[in-house]
């Protein structure tokens, strides 16, 4: 057999140059080149740019409010500059640590208990052998997950209303007295906790049942020859094949740790000032200072102050999770 000659260093080094001058051409194509390469992926991608445009980066110019006292009687540019006092006011008052203590305690029990909820129910109703009550139960599961919040706030009014509320008519048919829930703050705690986990555990709990029948069954075939029982296979197989899903919703979840649930608290509580101590978040607080006290400038600092601690907090916990593991790390 002929065998190719070696090449000589002249024309190695040619061939180095063609190389790097294949490369150079690459670089110098850069984005405008992929622009009109996938110009129809570009394309597709347009509405979102302009969506998030228009919505997202559009109104960060009212950012200027938080720092001035707005007066209705002048132009949106007219308004008086006061600096930082709306934070140091907001900060003295109490308001801010109020406010920020009921937003992240109310979406981290949202965070922590629904996962974990949502993993041991996707477990359970994963091990469940027959087929047809595994998919009721699941679809019964995830219905309350389309039922609005204004629907929510109808059920929850005729559950607990004071004079004909479901509640109270039990207790006096079965010979006790009249509770008042809505003048009892501490009680909705629990019962915004409790509400927001049944209108949201069936959606979690279908995308953890998602990933755990993407796990092979090859690993439980081998779990199963060495002896593991149920509990050994779902503990060494199951969960940690879990770990992955369970970070990357943590993380996206963070993202919005001081959004809150707008809706949820605003359908539920409404306008009760007897309940603000122990349900006033942020989303609230800036809608009320909008509509009721017509406050720009302290709605636009507490606006801010939303978004810098959000922010802070996923590149935080982002630059944790990519230090212990890279793969598990959104960027």
């Amino acid at each position: 057999m002929n065998q190719p000659l070696p090449k000589s260093s002249a024309m190695l080094a040619t061939d180095s140059r063609l190389d790097e001058r294949r490369l150079a051409s690459g670089r110098k194509k850069g984005f405008f080149h992929e622009l009109i390469r996938n110009r129809i992926l570009f394309l597709m991608l347009l509405p979102t740019l302009v969506f998030f445009f228009i919505n997202s980066y559009i109104p960060m110019v009212g950012i200027y409010y938080a720092f001035t006292q707005f007066d209705f009687n002048t132009s949106l540019f007219d308004a008086k500059f006061v600096g930082l006092q709306n934070f140091q006011f907001l900060w003295q008052s109490g308001t801010l640590t109020k406010l920020t203590l009921n937003t992240v305690g109310y979406n981290a029990a949202f965070i922590l208990l629904g996962n974990v909820l949502a993993i041991v129910l996707a477990i359970l109703l994963n091990e469940l052998r027959g087929r047809y009550f595994k998919k009721i139960a699941q679809s019964v599961m995830f219905l309350p997950y389309f039922v609005s919040f204004v629907i929510l706030s109808v059920i929850v009014y005729n559950i607990f209303n004071y004079d004909n509320g479901f509640l109270n008519t039990l207790l006096l048919q079965l010979g006790g007295e009249r509770v008042d829930v809505y003048n009892k703050p501490w009680v909705w705690i629990f019962l915004i906790i409790l509400f927001y986990l049944w209108k949201n555990l069936g959606y979690s709990m279908v995308i953890y049942l998602a990933a755990i029948t993407g796990i092979s069954d090859e690993y439980y075939e081998a779990a199963k020859m060495d002896g593991a029982n149920i509990f050994q296979r779902i503990w060494y197989i199951t969960v940690p094949m879990l770990k992955s899903t369970f970070v990357v919703l943590l993380l996206f979840a963070l993202g919005s740790i001081m959004k809150g649930q707008f809706d949820l608290f605003y359908q539920l509580i409404g306008n009760n000032g007897v309940l603000y101590n122990t349900t006033d978040i942020l989303d609230t607080y800036v809608y009320r200072s909008l509509k009721v006290t017509f406050d720009v400038g302290m709605a636009s600092a507490a606006g801010v102050y939303q978004s810098l601690f959000g922010f802070v907090l996923i590149m935080t916990v982002n630059y944790i999770i990519r230090k212990l593991n890279d793969e598990y790390a959104l960027f």
